[in-house]
């Protein structure tokens, strides 16, 4: 793929009305366009790393045997009616009404359509557990929608939902969320934290935030420092075994504000590990029992009696983590934002000097991604005819974890070779993808 032929329209500079790194650069790389307040268009590179991220989300829910649905944008108000939500939820709800003055509502969350589906299609305990999620746009009318992505109106969001017959069992299938929140943030190459957090406007009275430390954060935290050496390496997917998981991390004092308490902290946490710090939310976990199924009438027949069903909601905010993982990477000093190569754009981008009388260069970039194609490694070429320094600044901005130079230093067999944020090398094209796909 030439870099000439792709929608990529690269800015100067850092656009005035950007505050955070993120969305400065989203904005100059041209990853995502402001269709209006709060709302953006999602352009070839910043879609292409959303669907990466997408995937990776998707394969940890379906490891833990979650069901995939997907569930419409816009819903009635008469199911939020019977929960009792429709009033409560406040303005950041978008209330609509079709040609026939029905009220409808663009929906924020989905824990009332997502129960009148269940209660319509199951009622034995058989049936149970359920784990059903869907990937869908969500829209929350924000008064004031800032730092781009971040904190927007419309959003991709993963959210998903579980259906069991008691307390017990409800609880084993939040610790299957816990356990693949945690999977997935480490693939995304984030150190994501869980916390014990406020339910907010979800409801219930477990709830665990998952939390990366980052200066622009919105989220202040308290932790016991220590808890960010808790391994999660050989859990399964049983009962005991994710039990202890959740009591490994909850033996250290980690909560949101909310739920801070400057008393239980200084008790628990020795003054040398203390940590009080800002973290951006990717992810959020709640259980909340029978709140909706209960006015919602969603039961199942257990020896002859109605059973409310337990519930519990799992979000992850999906375009949300775009943001989140260049508010961890970006390298404010040397203006350099490295991707984790799984969701990164591109894997590879080869810059070959290049003059107008002169194409050897781009024919010899043309037979090296015939061979990274051939090993599936993601590869851009940048076919302009900038110099050497101008390419690696731009590609340095834009993030793709290595480079391949064919100028002066590359000959018949050696290739200028570098990882960004790492000193080149000269090395032959068999070691460069050995090199890319060990990192894999």
């Amino acid at each position: 793929m030439y870099f000439s032929k792709l929608f990529i329209p690269i800015l100067k500079n850092n656009p005035t009305e950007a505050k955070i790194k993120s969305h400065q650069l989203m904005l100059r790389i041209g990853m995502i366009k402001q269709a209006s307040a709060g709302i953006y268009s999602w352009l070839p590179l910043g879609f292409k790393v959303m669907k990466k991220i997408e995937k990776i989300v998707r394969d940890e829910q379906d490891k833990v045997g979650v069901q995939e649905i997907l569930m419409p944008t816009i819903q009635s108000s008469e199911i939020w009616k019977e929960s009792g939500r429709y009033e409560d939820y406040g303005e950041e709800m978008l209330r609509i009404k079709d040609r026939q003055e029905r009220e409808m509502l663009y929906g924020p969350t989905n824990e009332e359509l997502v129960t009148d589906i269940f209660r319509s299609s199951i009622k034995s305990y058989k049936s149970l557990p359920q784990l059903l999620y869907h990937i869908q746009w969500k829209f929350r009318d924000e008064l004031r929608p800032r730092f781009g992505i971040m904190r927007c109106r419309e959003f991709y969001m993963k959210d998903a939902y579980s259906f069991d017959l008691n307390d017990d069992e409800a609880v084993f299938s939040y610790n299957k969320f816990y356990l693949a929140y945690l999977k997935t943030f480490e693939r995304l190459g984030l150190t994501a934290i869980p916390m014990a957090a406020d339910t907010g406007p979800i409801g219930g009275n477990l709830s665990h935030e998952f939390i990366i430390l980052a200066d622009t954060g919105e989220s202040k935290i308290y932790t016991d420092k220590r808890i960010f050496e808790v391994k999660n390496k050989d859990i399964t997917l049983e009962k005991e075994s994710l039990k202890k998981l959740r009591e490994k991390y909850e033996k250290y004092y980690s909560v949101t504000d909310e739920k801070f308490n400057e008393e239980e902290f200084n008790k628990n946490v020795p003054e040398e590990y203390r940590l009080k710090t800002k973290g951006i939310e990717v992810g959020h976990i709640f259980y909340f029992g029978d709140k909706y199924s209960r006015p919602m009438n969603a039961s199942v027949d257990y020896k002859g009696k109605k059973e409310f069903v337990k519930m519990g909601s799992y979000g992850i905010g999906v375009s949300r983590l775009v943001g989140a993982i260049i508010e961890a990477k970006y390298d404010d000093k040397n203006e350099i934002m490295k991707w984790p190569l799984p969701v990164s754009p591109y894997e590879c981008a080869i810059l070959p000097l290049i003059s107008k009388n002169d194409n050897s260069n781009l024919n010899k970039a043309n037979n090296i991604l015939k061979v990274l194609k051939d090993n599936n490694i993601d590869t851009i070429i940048d076919d302009t005819e900038e110099n050497f320094s101008a390419k690696m600044k731009k590609f340095n901005l834009i993030g793709i974890p290595f480079q391949i130079i064919i100028g002066k230093k590359s000959d018949q067999n050696l290739l200028e070779f570098k990882e960004l944020g790492e000193e080149s090398k000269n090395i032959n094209l068999d070691k460069i993808v050995e090199i890319i796909k060990s990192k894999k």
